[in-house]
């Protein structure tokens, strides 16, 4: 009874083996159970020129070569690329990647958002293994953000002193759930560990919007002078847009009476100040993955006193336009500019 099953790597040499001997193609068949059209196509793809002692040439089957011949066939199964002609949409993809730092999903929905029509469409996941598998001229996995990486369960680390001021504990509930806006994070971003510029850098938690102000050190003194600034720019809506600014520790923060009090002398305080606890950098969770987005443009180790105010007012313009997933893929400057046009 004749098989109706494929040819193994085994059937192959032994084809070889076969036909080495001289035994005819229809024994050969007989011999291994398979019709004589299914051997015959065999050959073909595995025959190649045997160049002879004599400089002649014969044609014989290797069946190494008919192996290579199957596994080539294997890789070219499998539906068609749905972006494969689409060269618009590639070149969308490259530029919004390469040039404007977005990645596939803010890229996807920013297609979705603006109603960007293209001859095709593809979904995250498509487009991500599209990216890994080199399909793209210019696009590489290497021009991607950071890919999430497993968390490592840090030990917990006692404290040694307690909270300067309010303790995050004392917050009312609205901070917590993001319902209510004017509530921000703060921390700095530093750059070589010396007394060089740092940045200051105010996350509200609501629409995650992003303040990037560049000061000339880390003291406290730098950090009031800041809030001052702010105060004058947004005037008597102030304490309506910072109702609240929860940040760590660190010594930049520590005159809670100076970052409270308006420079105004008004008997109300400016904003609430409250604390996170020691080595508790996720209660700051937005501020935290916005710094990751500046460290981008802005790697570490470098000297923050040497980029220009416009190069961060960039970084801060990327951040604050950047589609977010989270808000249907509107950015935080939209959001931000609805919330202050709700403000008298």
């Amino acid at each position: 009874m004749r098989k109706y099953s494929r040819l193994t790597w085994e059937n192959r040499v032994q084809i070889e083996t076969l036909l080495n001997a001289g035994v005819k193609v229809t024994e050969i068949a007989d011999r291994l159970g398979f019709t004589f059209s299914a051997i015959y196509k065999e050959l073909k793809h595995g025959y190649y020129m045997h160049k002879n002692t004599d400089w002649t040439y014969t044609r014989k089957y290797s069946a190494y070569k008919a192996q290579e011949h199957m596994l080539f066939e294997k890789t070219t199964k499998g539906a068609q690329l749905k972006i494969g002609n689409d060269y618009e949409l590639l070149s969308f993809i490259e530029d919004k990647i390469i040039n404007e730092h977005l990645s596939p999903d803010a890229v996807l929905g920013l297609i979705k958002r603006d109603n960007l029509q293209f001859k095709t469409s593809i979904c995250r996941v498509t487009l991500y293994s599209y990216i890994d598998k080199g399909l793209f001229m210019n696009l590489t996995n290497k021009d991607l953000r950071i890919k999430g990486k497993k968390k490592k369960h840090k030990k917990i680390r006692v404290a040694k002193k307690g909270t300067l001021g309010k303790t995050i504990e004392q917050r009312d509930i609205s901070i917590l759930t993001r319902d209510e806006f004017g509530h921000w994070e703060l921390d700095t971003v530093v750059g070589k560990r010396t007394r060089d510029a740092v940045l200051f850098v105010f996350t509200e938690r609501k629409t995650r919007q992003e303040i990037i102000v560049k000061g000339k050190d880390k003291s406290a003194v730098t950090c009031v002078n800041i809030l001052n600034k702010l105060e004058k720019h947004y005037g008597k809506r102030f304490k309506k847009i910072f109702k609240s600014i929860t940040c760590d520790n660190g010594c930049e923060f520590s005159n809670f009476v100076g970052m409270e009090n308006s420079i105004y002398k008004t008997r109300q305080p400016r904003t609430q100040v409250y604390y996170c606890h020691p080595y508790c950098s996720s209660e700051r969770g937005s501020n935290e993955n916005q710094n990751k987005m500046i460290r981008r443009f802005i790697p570490k180790s470098t000297v923050i006193g040497e980029y220009s105010p416009a190069f961060i007012q960039e970084v801060q313009d990327h951040i604050n336009n950047y589609p977010r997933r989270i808000f249907g893929y509107k950015t935080s400057q939209m959001l931000f500019n609805e919330e202050l046009e709700k403000i008298i």
